[in-house]
């Protein structure tokens, strides 16, 4: 499937291309192609050498952790949902702690440190899979999940609505957790319908109403601030989580005697391989983009859907905010640069602005996901992973627009 989603970006832009070339007499358009090519190309290798740092970090992090028994202790503490959702994987396999990790970091908003332990919890699954080139089932489950990546603080979505002038940057922080909750919830149940896991039995339902109701909790406290204490909770919790967290993990190295610098720089080593591993992936991946974006085709695309709603009668409010959606499983950067474009173009409290803050925050970048973590362990077949991950994405983009309306319409 990717290989038909990847042949597809690049055939069907340069069709686009040419009908603007040979037909609207755009003739700079091909040079425009290929130096977004190029660039993707030059952006491709900065984004894996960026990477190098961060993961020799966690990665060393990571492996004092597993020395000092907490990546077991984790995976034991998440066993009973793990087993329902990847009843493939063992019981208390270190994968469940980095998969609890990686998804614990996802939540709190920070993408720096979801990315490297993401790719040691895939690492860990591989391990478990007996098709080495192929996605296994807990593989998919796990890019669902980040995919779809329920975010409690989505900060970063706040710090751009702030530096765009909102008025209120945070009044964004109930949609967003609400369309996300949608994505989270679609692409668990598209996954489990798939591989038939039992999620409507009294287990799996008692599991998830008490994850829920803690959510719920949760939801209640944080309504209970002011925009301002929000937005200082969000990254006062988030940064002291992260930071009590690498500090735990040294504190009991200290205690269990574990060689923590030694076994840091055995873990880090690992960071350098990975990084270089995942450049082709990554560089397939953005220069499709990129042929896609050069090509305007993703503007001829939205100049239709705005004349397809308009001529329905329906309010085509949404429409401005769609590059941000269109973008958003394709990449990361691109659809936050959409985001504050929109808001730049419209104002950060129009109604445009805040839909795609809300987009934004509300799932993660599905072939960017793909690329990365799927590359870094040498997976070729994805079998269904890319259909269930644009389904979630659907999923939270719909539901971004209800709520924007519902909020703010």
């Amino acid at each position: 499937m990717l290989n038909r989603i990847w042949l597809g970006f690049i055939l069907s832009a340069f069709v686009y291309a040419s009908f603007n070339a040979f037909i609207l007499g755009d003739g700079d358009i091909y040079a425009r192609m290929i130096q977004s090519i190029f660039d993707m190309a030059k952006l491709s290798v900065e984004i894996s050498i960026g990477l190098v740092g961060l993961l020799a970090f966690w990665l060393g992090i990571s492996k004092i952790a597993e020395k000092a028994g907490l990546i077991d202790k984790l995976a034991h503490l998440m066993s009973p949902l793990f087993r329902i959702l990847m009843p493939a994987i063992p019981a208390n396999s270190p994968a469940q702690g980095h998969i609890s990790m990686n998804l614990a970091a996802n939540m709190m908003g920070l993408d720096n440190a979801a990315t490297p332990l993401g790719l040691k919890a895939m690492q860990s699954l591989q391990a478990h899979n007996p098709n080495k080139d192929t996605a296994s089932d807990a593989q998919i489950m796990f890019l669902v999940l980040n995919t779809s990546s329920v975010t409690i603080f989505p900060v970063t979505v706040f710090m751009y609505r702030a530096q765009a002038g909102a008025a209120m940057a945070t009044d964004v922080f109930l949609p967003i957790l609400l369309a996300t909750l949608c994505s989270t919830l679609a692409g668990i149940i598209v996954v489990a319908s798939i591989q038939k896991l039992p999620l409507f039995k009294l287990k799996p339902l008692a599991i998830f109403g008490f994850v829920f109701a803690l959510l719920a909790a949760a939801m209640s406290y944080l309504l209970t601030l002011s925009a301002e204490q929000l937005a200082q909770a969000s990254s006062f919790w988030a940064n002291f989580l992260l930071m009590g967290f690498i500090c735990l993990v040294l504190a009991i190295a200290a205690i269990k005697k574990v060689a923590a610098y030694q076994e840091f720089v055995e873990g880090a080593k690992e960071g350098f391989g990975v990084a270089i591993q995942i450049i082709p992936y990554l560089l397939a991946m953005l220069v499709a983009i990129a042929a896609v974006r050069a090509s305007g085709m993703l503007e001829g695309l939205l100049a239709g859907i705005k004349w397809c709603v308009l001529a329905l009668g329906l309010n085509a409010q949404f429409v401005d905010a769609l590059p941000t959606a269109f973008l958003k499983p394709l990449s990361g950067s691109g659809a936050r640069a959409m985001m504050v474009e929109t808001m730049n173009t419209y104002g950060a409290d129009s109604f445009a602005g805040r839909l795609a803050s809300i987009m934004q925050g509300s799932t993660e970048t599905t072939f960017y996901v793909l690329a990365v973590y799927f590359g870094s362990v040498g997976i070729k077949y994805t079998r269904y992973a890319i259909s269930c991950g644009l389904i979630a994405d659907a999923a939270g983009l719909t539901a971004a627009i209800a709520v924007c309306y519902w909020f703010f319409g």
